[in-house]
């Protein structure tokens, strides 16, 4: 007995010299509702042959799969496995830790290891497609002018100057260069029109809040080959999030500017800009926003008011059932902003208050407005060729 103790002793240690993991993926942010594929490389850099080793996957992603049970890694030797892992929560999700157990084929010692890991996953929220989002019409062809100075490269072009060192080459006015015979570059102006604001109403009390389990699992994504569509959960903050995220998608595709303002676990603003970088920046912010705020709506919509050119559009998400909301968007027109409510109906989540008051009296006033509810197909909401905006809105804003 002393000398198998001595000898189960000897091998796990000898067992655990040597071993290490490494945890490859090939890209660091996904969708809810995508499978994410990650490789794990087990390598034994002893000359010792590991009898069996243990993986456990001690990252917070939920669904992970990586943990394993392998056997018999020769010395020098490596063991490549894959994990997939569907992903079901949106936000930040870290790779790592990694826990390596081993030990001798008796089972009497063990030895643990913790290989870590700073590789992080970004899950950005799940975006439907949406192909016919009604477009809003200006109060003016053309829109009016800003006056206001943009890095960005806008139809009103307001004047030239020399070039400065980090003036992107796009914005050199090649003509005026060869006639000054220096690089000249063009400044723009704000173009009021191609502004289009998203509101989260991220106030905790007025959202019915669900669970996180979703109907597919990972086995009937392969099964179904994706056939079956992904459903979110039954938490109005998800809709409310997802739906942002959509229209975000679908306007920044159009060129347009998009703006987003929300008051979640904090207060977060992301000015109004355009083009694929701005639609990372406004996925990133969907990604980690949790329906956890005290500020109302209104609230949040009065600390950016001076802030909003005329002739922007504005989208507010909410399951607000408040009747000061008509008030607040009676004053959006009155100073010549487009406003166009999306509402989620807390009562199909199993909440106890019905939007078809607040409905009723936002379509009474002309104002667009969309109902969304538990289960909608919501992409086929919005595309809705009917849905115009009002004109009499346009003139009472003038």
């Amino acid at each position: 007995m002393l000398i198998l103790l001595v000898v189960s002793c000897l091998w796990s240690v000898f067992s655990i010299i040597g071993l290490d993991i490494q945890r490859i993926s090939r890209v660091n942010r996904k969708q809810v509702g995508e499978v994410f594929t990650e490789h794990f490389e087990v390598i034994n850099h002893s000359f010792i042959p590991k009898a069996w080793v243990k993986i456990s996957d001690q990252a917070d992603l939920p669904g992970r799969s990586g943990s394993r049970v392998l056997t018999w890694i020769g010395g020098g030797r490596s063991r490549i496995y894959v994990a997939d892992s569907l992903l079901k929560k949106r936000g930040w999700f870290h790779l790592g830790p990694t826990q390596i157990e081993t030990g001798d084929v008796f089972g009497l010692f063990l030895l643990r290891k913790i290989v870590k890991s700073q590789s992080r996953l970004l899950v950005i929220p799940y975006t439907f497609i949406i192909q016919n989002f009604p477009a809003p019409f200006g109060i003016l062809a053309g829109g009016r002018a800003l006056r206001q100075k943009t890095l960005e490269v806008t139809p009103y072009a307001a004047g030239v100057r020399e070039f400065v060192h980090g003036d992107p080459l796009k914005r050199i006015h090649w003509p005026m260069s060869a006639k000054k015979q220096k690089l000249i570059v063009k400044e723009f102006e704000k173009d009021p029109l191609a502004e289009v604001w998203i509101f989260i109403d991220a106030r905790e009390s007025v959202h019915i809040l669900g669970n996180n389990k979703q109907g597919m699992d990972l086995e009937d994504f392969w099964w179904l080959k994706e056939s079956k569509t992904f459903e979110l959960p039954p938490d109005t903050g998800e809709y409310a999030v997802s739906i942002a995220a959509s229209i975000a998608k679908y306007y920044i595709n159009q060129k347009r500017e998009v703006g987003l303002a929300s008051a979640g676990q904090g207060y977060s603003i992301l000015p109004a800009e355009r083009g694929e970088r701005q639609l990372g920046k406004i996925l990133e912010a969907l990604a980690v926003l949790h329906v956890e705020g005290e500020m109302p709506l209104w609230g949040l919509i009065s600390s950016q008011l001076a802030h909003l050119a005329r002739g922007s559009t504005i989208i507010l998400i909410t399951p607000s059932t408040d009747q000061k909301i008509v008030t607040f968007l009676m004053e959006f027109i009155q100073r010549g902003l487009i406003p166009v409510v999306v509402l989620i109906d807390q009562d199909s989540f199993g909440g106890e208050v019905n939007t078809s008051t607040l409905e009723e009296g936002l379509s009474g006033t002309g104002i667009l407005t969309f109902v969304v509810r538990e289960g909608d197909p919501i992409n086929s909401i919005f595309d809705q060729p009917e849905h115009i905006f009002d004109k009499r809105i346009m003139f009472r804003g003038m």
